[in-house]
């Protein structure tokens, strides 16, 4: 027998429902709440009231088709996570999937970095190396006007990466302006298992060629799954060409994953060295992090560059380098997000990224809203630092206008330039000494 139900029913039930599932989510913070303070505060008046206002906006609230039970509920999710800090967030479950690819280096798309323009057009950041867009000619500057024959005008940035990311094999069109030709051309291009490499050479590649007197360099872009390993490749090809100190580039490094900090501090210190601490509200998240790793080049002359980009585990390599005596830091104040975000995964898929803990330096030197303050500062202006990107940027300069494309051609990247400087005084004063570190480092 089939049931009708009146709408006071209905709406009876969906309150119900509804409050059954907050209970079950605001109940075990409650518990552990009350657990850790003895007394926790009421919730169910606010679950109350929260429902009322639910209904109110499900009943009265213009557009209708906005104002569905599941909608309003993770709506509801977003805004609480969004109020406790910049960093702690609601990951809906395409969300939560694409922060997993994304720390796995590895994806399907086309393999292009995108962003918006000053004007905000939606615009080609870097071709990487290898891909799709790569072979097709795609040149950094192009402006993506159409993506499947919609224009891109009213798009965010993730509707654009969620329409040109897919299954390898599956086809995409897409259409673009370059503005230095005035080319407009329709490109269709077969998606790829894209690898995000970490760590690369000055020149953007994997070459790892020396700079003069013999000083490696080494840019870690960000901290995945990968870059520790991707970094043994780097130290072991450097090493091959006779490496006698090393430059080691963080600037404009968001952060990423906390073990591939430590594992990259590691490379350079003395096994049981302390690299970084946690503390946070609960016992569970007081932890030290220690060097563990085997034959690390603990004499190899270093310099770490940073700037006001450097974030997160940047700074905890930076801090540790810095605290330990073991490199050099140059460049500018860092960004200062010292706090730990743990992923909790729900049920249903999504999960929460909550801020737990706060990292503090070998010294005990608290990262978060104050970061690192370089051994040596050097300025750079946004101009020069954006001419230099594109100056490494594989086809950036041939996207740009001929006088614009001249100023990129002769910039100087000056904070690099007093790093070789630094490094070439420390191996100098190592050769009058005679001492053994002299020689070149040994392959890890």
């Amino acid at each position: 027998m089939v049931r009708s139900f009146t709408m006071k029913q209905r709406i009876l039930y969906s309150l119900l429902g509804a409050a059954l599932a907050a209970n079950v989510l605001m109940g075990a913070r409650v518990y552990l709440a009350a657990a850790q303070s003895g007394a926790a505060e009421n919730p169910y008046p606010h679950i109350e009231t929260f429902m009322r206002v639910m209904e109110k906006v499900r009943q009265e609230y213009v557009d209708g088709e906005k104002v569905d039970y599941e909608d309003l509920f993770r709506g509801a999710l977003r805004g609480m996570m969004t109020s406790l800090d910049p960093h702690s967030e609601y990951l809906e479950p395409p969300k939560f999937e694409d922060l997993r690819k994304d720390t796995e280096g590895a994806y399907g798309g086309v393999g292009i970095q995108v962003g918006f323009s000053r004007d905000r057009v939606l615009t080609v950041i870097e071709p990487m190396e290898d891909s799709p867009s790569f072979k097709a000619g795609v040149l950094a500057g192009d402006r993506i006007i159409k993506i499947e024959g919609k224009s891109t005008e009213k798009f965010s940035l993730e509707d654009a990466v969620k329409r040109l990311k897919g299954k390898p094999g599956t086809v995409v069109n897409f259409t673009i302006f370059r503005p230095s030709s005035n080319l407009t051309k329709d490109i269709t291009l077969t998606r790829a298992e894209i690898k995000v490499d970490t760590v690369r050479d000055i020149e953007g590649k994997h070459d790892y060629t020396l700079l003069e007197n013999k000083i490696g360099y080494v840019r870690i872009r960000q901290f995945g799954e990968q870059t520790s390993d991707e970094l043994d490749q780097a130290l072991k090809k450097s090493a091959g060409h006779g490496m006698r100190g090393l430059i080691l580039d963080l600037r404009g490094n968001p952060g990423g994953l906390l073990d591939q900090a430590v594992k990259v501090c590691e490379k350079f210190l003395p096994r049981k060295s302390l690299v970084v601490s946690t503390e946070g509200r609960t016992p569970g998240m007081k932890n030290e992090y220690r060097a563990e790793g085997r034959n690390p080049l603990q004499q190899l002359p270093m310099v770490v560059l940073v700037n006001g980009s450097s974030a997160s585990a940047s700074e905890i390599v930076a801090g540790c380098l810095q605290d330990l005596g073991r490199a050099f830091i140059l460049g500018e104040q860092t960004f200062g997000k010292g706090s730990v975000q743990s992923i909790l995964p729900m049920a249903d898929g999504s999960a929460l990224k909550l801020t737990t803990a706060k990292y503090y330096t070998p010294s005990h030197k608290v990262i978060h809203e104050k970061g690192i303050t370089p051994d040596s500062v050097v300025a750079m202006t946004a101009e020069d630092e954006e001419a230099l990107y594109l100056k490494r940027v594989p086809g950036a300069l041939e996207s740009l206008e001929e006088d614009r494309r001249e100023r990129v051609k002769t910039a100087k990247d000056i904070q690099l330039e007093r790093a070789v400087d630094y490094l070439k005084g420390i191996m100098l004063y190592v050769n009058r000494a005679g001492a053994k570190t002299s020689s070149p480092a040994p392959a890890p």
